[in-house]
């Protein structure tokens, strides 16, 4: 059973850090774009940042550019999402993303829409507040 699962998330201060992890089990992410996606209460799901296959390709949102850093390590299946200068605005249930892909394609070259992925965690709920 393919499946994604998300961590790291919890309650942290204005101007703090948090890393959120994304897990793969059932299958490798090597041939997969990872995507990490936020929802805050009332709103729609907003795509935050996208990372290629090889790693080599990445993509933010505008309001998180400078403050958040998406990285993979295939060797241990993973993907995280490094947090810094967090704002109460970035208070969301964050959500990983996969979709097979193709490394010939530049996936991330834009910041990928919801239904463009096939794969998702159950999310993570991260709060800014003092």
């Amino acid at each position: 059973q393919l499946q994604l699962v998300e961590s790291g998330g919890g309650l942290v201060q204005p101007g703090g850090s948090l890393r959120l992890s994304c897990a793969a089990s059932g299958f490798t992410l090597d041939y997969y774009a990872i995507g990490w996606f936020r929802q805050a209460p009332g709103k729609e799901r907003e795509g935050v940042s996208c990372i290629n296959t090889s790693g080599r390709s990445t993509n933010y949102a505008d309001s998180v550019k400078g403050r958040f850093t998406i990285t993979r390590d295939n060797a241990n299946n993973t993907v995280d999402l490094q947090m810094s200068s967090l704002k109460p605005e970035d208070t969301a249930v964050y959500y990983c993303a996969a979709v097979r892909s193709s490394p010939l394609i530049s996936f991330c070259r834009t910041l990928r829409r919801a239904y463009e992925y096939e794969y998702w965690g159950q999310g993570t709920q991260v709060t800014v507040s003092s």
